[in-house]
């Protein structure tokens, strides 16, 4: 299964009543897919609000997302938790809904162990034919894969990526000890080039809802051998990375990217408690970076 090299971590499009707005949804799609030249979607991830979506909410996602992506990008369901039992169950309903993979987090608040975090990611592996792919985000979950713990997992024969938020160093040292097939992407949109420079295969991003076309331009630009040109790239989109996250103050993903959404002319809707909307002045600092 290739999910190619610019992945988008999608946004959940909300109504006035922050009840899923299906038309909106399909119109992001669409977008993402034609537009923003997103190879695959990440659907009910944490940026897509996971943590407030219900079970019932997360298998319609997934099976309108099958649906109207027709086979022009693969879908990939966001099913992990800090729950095994749970993470399995909605794996397998996942499956049953025609997804392409799966996007397992690390189990958070819990704080397990390098083995307990193993045995985890290895329990669900082996619950599903999908394959997978392991998310390490130690910023918001407290606890970190490690690079000799993500190694081990890549061993079992479905699980084929990482999506790694630790560092690039860490980045580095999966990439040169993964073995033939083992995919690493960034999950951290201000070192896409730098990952995919120390031989990370792409980008599991927020920013390619906005600037997904040139990012793709970037990556291949590298990748055939212009290195000065993919620079300038880089330097030109950096500003959006950055921006989207420090908002003038840091606020949580997915709050600034719904905006940006919105100045592009795309509303998805507001978004659920305990997130907070965006203040007008963080709503202007976002605008700003698309003049």
């Amino acid at each position: 299964m290739d999910f190619g090299r610019l992945i988008t971590a999608m946004v959940t499009p909300f109504n006035e009543q922050l009840q899923i707005d299906w038309e909106a949804t399909g119109r992001l799609i669409d977008e993402l897919i034609e537009v923003q030249k997103s190879d695959s979607l990440v659907v009910s991830g944490t940026t897509g609000e996971s943590p407030t979506l219900t079970e019932d909410e997360k298998l319609e996602l997934f099976r309108f997302s099958v649906r109207r992506a027709a086979g022009r990008a693969k879908i990939i369901a966001g099913t992990g938790s800090n729950d095994t039992a749970h993470s399995i169950h909605l794996s397998k309903l996942a499956e049953e809904a025609g997804v392409d993979g799966l996007l397992l987090v690390a189990p958070y608040y819990n704080k397990p162990n390098q083995e307990g975090l193993y045995l985890h990611f290895k329990a669900i592996a082996e619950s599903t034919k999908l394959p997978v792919i392991l998310y390490n985000v130690p910023g918001r979950t407290v606890v970190s894969l490690s690079t000799s713990t993500t190694l081990r997992l890549a061993q079992l024969p479905n699980v084929v990526a990482t999506k790694e938020c630790a560092s690039i160093e860490q980045i580095t040292e999966l990439v040169a000890g993964a073995p033939e097939g083992f995919l690493v992407y960034s999950g951290d949109d201000g070192i896409t080039l730098p990952t995919v420079a120390v031989g990370g295969y792409g980008i599991i991003s927020v920013a390619s809802h906005v600037v997904g076309a040139e990012m793709k331009q970037m990556i291949e630009t590298f990748l055939e051998g212009r290195f000065a040109e993919a620079a300038q790239l880089n330097a030109k989109l950096f500003p959006v990375f950055k921006g989207l996250f420090q908002c003038p103050h840091p606020v949580p993903n997915p709050v600034a990217v719904k905006h940006a959404l919105a100045v592009k002319g795309l509303n998805v809707g507001g978004v659920r408690l305990p997130l907070a909307p965006a203040t007008p002045e963080e709503k202007d600092f976002v605008a700003a970076l698309f003049n």
